[in-house]
């Protein structure tokens, strides 16, 4: 800590700014109110389960979504996710995106 304040304070000296991050609303919202979070029974035959890792940051998100199998509309969908805020926000976005909607509309989601 005191050598990140010290390379600040070093920066800030030769003139340069620091400017700081600022997140969207609606990403702080999601991230202090997450919707949808918990799990469903892997065993019931109508949920499906993903389990996404990415090492370099150590973010870890279980999807899960609960398909109708006459309809292939997606009834309910949850999340637990361990990272960071933006992980956990937009794993909270994600849920909500996908509720109600058709399985082949879903897969047409990008990460973009």
């Amino acid at each position: 800590m005191l050598r990140l304040l010290a390379s600040k304070r070093l920066l800030l000296s030769q003139g340069t700014q620091i400017l700081p991050r600022f997140y969207h609303e609606k990403v702080i919202d999601h991230f202090n109110n997450p919707r949808n979070v918990g799990s469903f029974d892997k065993n019931d035959p109508a949920v499906g389960t993903g389990l996404v890792g990415a090492p370099a940051c150590g973010d870890v998100m279980k999807l899960q979504i609960k398909v109708d199998d006459t309809t292939g509309e997606i009834l309910d969908a949850c999340f637990k996710t361990f990272g960071c805020g933006s992980a956990i926000a937009s794993s909270s976005v994600a849920t909500e995106w996908v509720k109600g909607k058709q399985m082949e509309e879903v897969l047409t989601i990008k990460n973009t």
